[in-house]
């Protein structure tokens, strides 16, 4: 049963429109805008922080010192 789950979930995270909450997509324009607002960053901010610390969005949260709104 769990095979099938983690199949669904591999093929749900590929999906256009999908926002995987470990890791940040910065060259989806959807991803870049979502993350963005959460953080209360701007986009640029945002892919600052990811080229410091990598796409982890725990990284991100620690580098901007923001918890998410």
């Amino acid at each position: 049963m769990n095979e099938i789950v983690n199949q669904i979930m591999d093929r749900t995270n590929n999906l256009p429109g999908f926002i995987n909450n470990d890791y940040i997509n910065i060259s989806e324009y959807y991803e870049a805008e979502y993350w963005s607002k959460k953080f209360g960053v701007s986009v640029e901010q945002l892919k600052s922080a990811i080229r410091a610390v990598g796409n982890s969005v725990s990284a991100v949260e620690k580098r901007l010192g923001k918890q998410l709104v």
